[in-house]
């Protein structure tokens, strides 16, 4: 049994305009005291072709030394667009959660992001039925 568990994790305020903020609302169980905190971050995948474009939009210390049901909203701010390269600031990417302990990763989630021009039709290849169709 693992003395952390994630029992939920919901993306608010969805779908919102790139410059919001993202926000999650995390519920995690300590299932027994740990000794250090448990760290939660929060990645932007600005391409998918180089990681020096991921921006780590921030990182939090939660306590874990007391077993028990928490929940917590993990607010950031909204990726820099400036650093991202101009071909990959619409289209889909990738947010990642993830918590560590010690400096070990137990938990990633991930979210696919759509980032669309409002207003702006679909290039002719793009605008199909979806996936498998």
């Amino acid at each position: 049994m693992a003395a952390v568990d994630v029992v939920n994790m919901v993306v608010l305020d969805n779908p919102a305009p790139f410059t919001n903020p993202l926000q999650f609302e995390i519920t995690y169980e300590v299932r027994e005291p740990l000794r250090s905190d448990l760290e939660w971050k929060v990645i932007y995948v600005g391409s998918a072709e180089d990681p020096a474009f991921d921006q780590e939009l921030d990182a939090v210390l939660l306590p874990a030394d007391t077993p028990g049901r928490f929940a917590f909203v993990l607010a950031v701010d909204a990726p820099d667009v400036a650093a991202i390269p101009p071909a990959d600031v619409v289209g889909v990417t990738i947010v990642l959660v993830t918590a560590s302990y010690n400096g070990s990763e137990f938990v990633r989630v991930g979210y696919y992001v759509n980032n669309e021009v409002p207003g702006a039709e679909a290039p002719a290849e793009v605008a199909g039925e979806g996936i498998g169709d």
